[in-house]
């Protein structure tokens, strides 16, 4: 039985939160919970409540114990960049990508 949780237009950079979930993916659900509680990463925080989330529609499907459940995939896909304009000297600008993800989460029993 999979558990999925999807997250979509974080406002978190894909290639920082890809640092995080590479360090979860196929470590139990539990362990996962409190690996991510001592990272000092800000997307640690929005991956623990997605993680947590998907533990909650495990066990809305009647898991057994969706803490000893595996991250079967964790995936991480740009979504749209708000541009934003900083001025620079003599007139010009340079452009400033506010990055967005969309994060997905499934979970397995073994």
């Amino acid at each position: 039985m999979e558990s999925k949780a999807v997250l979509r237009y974080a406002r978190l950079a894909p290639r920082k939160v890809r640092r995080v979930t590479d360090i979860i993916k196929g470590k139990r659900a539990g362990e996962a919970m409190v690996a991510l509680k001592f990272m000092p990463y800000r997307s640690a925080k929005t991956l623990a409540k997605l993680l947590k989330s998907a533990m909650a529609n495990a066990e809305q499907k009647k898991v057994t114990d969706p803490e000893t459940m595996k991250i079967k995939t964790a995936v991480v896909d740009q979504g749209p960049s708000m541009k934003r304009v900083m001025p620079r000297a003599m007139g010009r600008a340079n452009i400033i990508k506010k990055r967005t993800s969309h994060i997905t989460l499934i979970l397995s029993e073994e």
